[in-house]
């Protein structure tokens, strides 16, 4: 946000000062010719579909884009901004490529290339109101703390942590919350994760996450009838890494839970495999990256539970699909280094999410698949990546992939260390893996459901069905779904 900061400044003066001005001052007949964009008609309803959830009063944005007085000051650094698309510095912070790989996810606040072209023309165009009463009406946000998924039916939160303002980055356990409010064992369908902070928006430094002291945060869910809260803090004193292999062991008994990261979006999980949340379970807080902001901060994370109805079954099994490669060799001042790693599936899967993992160094990913038997490669997905948003992308639900057992999953990871990534430091320096964000990482946090032979069949015929394919139809991300025959809709899948 700094390019903004600085045409904030100098938006109050000068020739920008007169054509704000001008802007404000002229008759609306004037701004509202026949097919010119203004900001009533076409800009007001972007803004608030994929901007005013952040850019608003009390939002976690440094500017409000509430009204057409609050946006005009901001119209070059809007245009320059959305016009990155899927680059490091993209405005709304959405990097999945346009042109290539599945497109439809859930919770894309990403803008088309008509709306971009329409921000262009408007500003190009000196940014005219129009006529305001064509603008949409204001949204309505009751607080600071608007949930995408909904208002949650259970919100738990962290031990309070305090940072203090120049304090060195510090990774470690910091405790854990008991689970109240929760009569009965639920199924989980989403989740949501919130820093809440007492750090004013405009406040700190212009570094990664400026605003935000968790740079990231793991968490798990013990029930007694597992650990005892003294029984693990007992094994976390003697022996760390038994620890942790314990606390991990949940993921496989029940699924896996979200990694908090700054900047992350929702976790949608698959409508067939919601998390089971015990009653009276702890969470436990097993690790997280704390870092200074400039300023002295109190801070805790909020997790946000949705439901399933209470009859809810689940009939598939969330599991973490993560992978990558510690194998880092990182050169200093160096753009567009490429390095990759594979995974093949000892199952038939149904991917849900795609959430690349880098450092500050890490600029891109894509996701390729490779059939097995055809030996045919195609691209999942790619995005662009900015440490300061880290996203994972939950597909909908007629596009996730549905591969078979066999199928060769290879992650490509781009990094650039060049002067041009302002995320890095000092752009001199090799880096490696590592857990601090000057260090490296190349991870693919997917997660997804295991599929049985029947399920697998299940999956495509539905797919089928809901995209209504024709035999021999082609989808991405689906090998099986054009393998059949017309003849009572007969499966010649492996």
């Amino acid at each position: 946000m700094r390019d903004m900061t600085r045409f904030g400044r100098r938006s109050a003066f000068g020739l920008a000062a007169a054509l704000l001005m001008a802007g404000l001052a002229a008759p609306a007949a004037a701004q509202d010719a026949a097919g010119e964009v203004t900001w009533s008609k076409d800009i007001a309803p972007i803004l608030q579909r994929s901007c005013q959830q952040c850019h608003r009063p009390d939002g976690g944005a440094p500017m409000s884009l509430i009204t057409y007085e609050d946006t005009r000051p901001w119209a070059r650094s809007i245009r320059q901004r959305t016009g990155l698309r899927d680059k490091q510095d993209a405005m709304p912070p959405w990097y999945i490529e346009k042109d290539i790989g599945i497109q439809d996810y859930k919770g894309d606040v990403s803008l088309s290339d008509e709306e971009v072209a329409k921000i262009a023309d408007w500003v190009d165009n000196g940014a005219p109101r129009g006529n305001p009463a064509d603008a949409p009406p204001p949204l309505e946000f009751p607080d600071a703390s608007v949930w995408t998924i909904g208002e949650p039916d259970l919100i738990v939160s962290s031990p309070s942590i305090e940072i203090g303002a120049s304090d060195p980055d510090w990774w470690g356990p910091i405790g854990d919350s008991a689970i109240e409010g929760l009569a009965e064992d639920r199924y989980v369908a989403a989740i949501e994760m919130k820093e809440i902070n007492d750090v004013e928006p405009t406040g700190g430094r212009e570094t990664v996450g400026s605003r935000w002291g968790i740079h990231h945060l793991v968490w798990n869910v013990v029930h007694p009838d597992e650990y005892t809260l003294e029984e693990l803090e007992a094994l976390r004193e003697s022996d760390p890494d038994e620890y942790a292999r314990r606390v991990g062991a949940s993921v496989i008994e029940q699924g896996f839970w979200p990694v908090h990261e700054v900047g992350r979006n929702a976790d949608y999980f698959d409508p067939k495999a919601g998390l089971l949340l015990r009653a009276g379970s702890n969470i436990i807080f097993s690790s997280a990256h704390l870092h200074s902001t400039g300023t002295h901060m109190k801070s805790r994370l909020d997790i946000g539970f949705k439901f399933h109805p209470r009859d809810y079954e689940p009939e598939y099994t969330n599991i973490l699909l993560a992978y990558g490669t510690g194998d880092l060799d990182i050169r200093g001042g160096t753009a567009n280094q490429k390095i990759e790693s594979f995974r093949t599936l000892p199952f038939h899967a149904k991917l849900t999410i795609f959430e690349p993992h880098l450092h500050a160094a890490g600029t891109r990913m894509c996701l390729d698949a490779i059939y097995p038997d055809t030996g045919r490669m195609e691209t999942l997905s790619c995005a662009g990546y900015n440490h300061s948003w880290v996203r994972a992308y939950s597909y909908a639900e007629d596009a996730a992939p549905v591969l078979p057992k066999g199928t060769v999953l290879r992650i490509t990871g781009y990094f650039d260390t060049s002067p041009g990534n302002k995320n890095v430091a000092d752009p001199r320096n090799w880096a490696g893996m590592g857990d601090r964000s000057i260090d490296n990482m190349l991870i693919n946090l997917a997660q997804g459901v295991r599929l049985s032979d029947e399920q697998y069949a299940a999956e495509l015929e539905q797919r089928r069905r809901a995209l209504n394919l024709t035999p021999g139809q082609y989808v991405t991300g689906c090998p099986g779904c054009g393998a059949w025959s017309a003849d009572a809709g007969q499966n010649q899948d492996q």
